[in-house]
This record gives structure tokens, sequence and C-alpha cells, in this order.
């Protein structure tokens, strides 16, 4: 739920962060145009037919926003919520995700309407391959690649690989990432977009002066981005995890919860709600808990103006997409809390996907080590990007991630010329 007194247009919110950055770097008018407008964006109705032999028709979206700088990347949501202007603002923000990054892609994003969640596995893998059937003009390894976003995974990707294959006459891995390893996956793709929080989180702190070791951390969200998130600061950097939530409710346990063990609980029992040992707590008690990092990696709109001034964390790592509105980022600024923006923060999965896309084009893969390695030298030096940029323009690390993705985007643009 949005903690919000009123619906937020997600695309609006893009817009407005595309004006902000554009009125600093004085992009003239056109230029700024195009960066507020997707390049291409298709509308699909279709009929799955149910276990029970009825049919329902579905609604299906793909929106690319801009290739200038390389072929469309995004993942692609089951939810019942959602809308063209929500996926139009997640293309915009994978376009600048994987400008950040400085890998070569652009953004796109698609989204069916539905309820994964009350529907069987057959229904889910007809409406999948019927959608794949009805995006496959605009989809390709040179054109547009898919990946799993919110309840998709590697399964359906598996199924939208199979489907474009069959229509070409033959295997086409490099069409999605997200794969299983067994038809051209990576490794470490599945934990790739909490990984990556993790580096940038680890990188941060030492510019803050926030200890991650003996810290603690609130994760809203226990998917997988979360979870992996969660994992890893508590495995690899010592942190003690104190509070997650999902859709659901929330846990607290001021001594520390075991990750493994909460996500453990959730498999079995489909929530984190009631672990053992634990206090029960709101989304906004998530949110505000007085913890050195907090990582919110649930949906979008979650910190606002209402509630931006109780946020207790000294880092704010957004493993979501589009957490935080903008007059939110303000507030944070001025209350000296560390923000690392989305289109960094959760960049480690399309890097990987884009690791992954290399391999298939090549035929070539790579080990788990080399795949970790590469990603730490991306979100290792994307952070240091963004941080020295942030000081030279006296800017949060949002503004100054827009800066570097969209200049980068822009540059590409004049470069290019406008076509005819």
């Amino acid at each position: 739920m949005t903690p919000s007194d009123s619906p937020i247009n997600p695309f609006e919110t893009a817009k407005q962060q595309v004006d902000i950055v554009a009125d600093r770097i004085h992009l003239n008018g056109g230029l700024r145009e195009v960066l507020k407008h997707p390049k291409r964006e298709l509308t699909v109705n279709f009929p799955v037919r149910l276990d029970d032999g009825s049919f329902r028709v579905f609604t299906g979206y793909r929106v690319q926003y801009n290739m200038a700088r390389g072929p469309c990347k995004g993942g692609i949501r089951y939810h019942p919520q959602v809308t063209l202007d929500e996926v139009r603002a997640l293309a915009a923000w994978m376009t600048w995700k994987c400008a950040v990054v400085n890998i070569p892609y652009g953004g796109a994003k698609g989204g069916v309407i539905c309820d994964p969640k009350a529907m069987s596995q057959g229904e889910l893998e007809r409406l999948t391959r019927r959608y794949a059937t009805e995006i496959a003009p605009l989809i390709g390894p040179e054109m547009d690649i898919p990946a799993p976003d919110v309840y998709t995974d590697s399964q359906t990707m598996a199924w939208i690989m199979d489907s474009y294959s069959m229509q070409k006459g033959y295997s086409v891995p490099g069409v999605v990432t997200g794969k299983p390893i067994s038809l051209g996956g990576s490794e470490g793709r599945g934990e790739a977009t909490g990984r990556g929080c993790s580096y940038v989180i680890r990188e941060a702190a030492k510019d803050a002066g926030v200890r991650v070791k003996g810290g603690t951390v609130a994760v809203q969200g226990f998917g997988n981005a979360g979870s992996v998130t969660a994992n890893l600061l508590h495995d690899e950097q010592g942190a003690t995890i104190v509070a997650v939530s999902d859709s659901k409710g929330g846990i607290y346990k001021a001594e520390g919860l075991n990750p493994h063990s909460v996500e453990e609980h959730k498999r079995k029992t489909g929530s984190v709600v009631g672990f053992p040992g634990t206090k029960s707590v709101s989304n906004d008690e998530i949110l505000e808990s007085k913890v050195d990092i907090l990582v919110p990696a649930a949906l979008e709109n979650q910190i606002t103006k209402r509630n931006a001034d109780k946020v207790g964390a000294k880092i704010v790592a957004e493993a979501a997409n589009g957490p935080t509105l903008p007059e939110a980022d303000t507030v944070l600024f001025q209350k000296k809390v560390t923000v690392l923006p989305d289109i960094l923060a959760n960049a480690g999965g399309v890097t990987v996907s884009y690791f992954e896309w290399a391999q298939d084009i090549q035929g070539f893969f790579w080990p788990l080590n080399e795949v970790n390695g590469r990603l730490e030298q991306v979100m290792v030096r994307s952070y240091a990007d963004v941080h020295k940029t942030a000081v030279e323009h006296k800017v949060h690390n949002r503004t100054a991630a827009y800066i570097l993705a969209i200049q980068r985007v822009a540059d590409a643009i004049k470069i290019r010329g406008f076509y005819p």
C-alpha cells in the first residue's frame, strides 16, 4: 500500500525527475522533450484459456523508452495494478539505470494486468506464451531484451524464450535474460540485484561514516532483492538485520534476525509474519525504524513528503524501483540521510543481465566468481561516479545519478543526430 493520501502517477514522477536534471545541466527544449517521451509503446489485449475451459481477455504492455545507447532492456511484471503509466515510468528508470552503470542498453518495461497468485501454473504458461507472441515483433537480442520483474521469474523467461524461438525456427537464448542456467542463463543472476545493492551500501557507508559491521538494518519487502540484500549484509558484512516485512506485514527483533531462517519461514508459511520471537510491526514502522540502513525493496511511492521526516535510517538503499518521491528526497537530503537511488542501488540485476546477454551472444559462459567480480567492479565504479558528481554539484545522490545518466543519454542522441 502507498502511504500517501492520494494516488501518485509514477510517470509524472519520472518526468519531474528529468526536468530537475534538465534545468541543472541546461538541456535544450527539444532534447528535454525527447527524454520525457517513450520512443514506442504497445498495448495488447489477448484471450487466455483458463483451467475450467473458459476464456478471459488480459491486457498487457511493452514500452521501449529510449534506444540511443543500444537495445532496450527491462523486466516484465505480472500484477493486478499494472498501468500503462507505471510501465512508462519503469521504462524511463531502466533507461537511466543502464546509463548510470554505463552498460550499452536503452530502457524498456512490460507488464500484464493479472493476479498471478490466483492463477495455476498452466494458466500462467498460456498467458505468458500468448503475451510473448503478441509482443514478439518488438523484442529480440538486437532490439529489446525482457527480464523478470514482479511476480515473474526464470520459468517465465524460459516460456518467453521458447515461444519466441518457435516462431524463429531456432533457439534464441539472447531474447531474454534471467533464464535458467540450463537454457543459457548466467551464474549469479538470481542474486545480482541484492548483491549489487550490498556492494553499493558497503561503498557508501565509508563516505557516510556508517558502520555496516554491527550496524542495524531494516528491509521493507522480503522478496528476491530484499532477502538477498539482507542475507549478504548479514553473512558477508556482519550487519544485524532487525526488521523485515512483506505484503502481509512486518516483524522486528532488536537482537537481530537470521535472514536465512526468516526466508525458510516465509517459504513454509507464505509470509515473514509470525516468525518466532519477533514483534509485529507495520509498514510505516519499518520505514521509520531507528536503524543504520533502510532497504526499501517493495513497490513504488513508499517514502513521501508525509513520512520522509520520520525516516530514522542514516542510509536508504533503494532495492525497489521508485520507492521515494522527489519531494521526499529534499527532506532526506536536509536530514543528511544518504539515499542510494534505485537507478544505482538496484542496477546489479540489469548489469548481470547484460553479462548474461553477452555470454549468450558469444556462446561462452563465465564462472560465478568472474560474474561477481565483474559486478563488483561495475557497482564500485558507478557508486564512485555518482558520489563524485554529487560532491561537485552539491546535490543529493539521486540528482547526481540522473545528471550522469541523462547526460550520457543526451550525448548519445546528440552525437547520433535526429533521423531523417
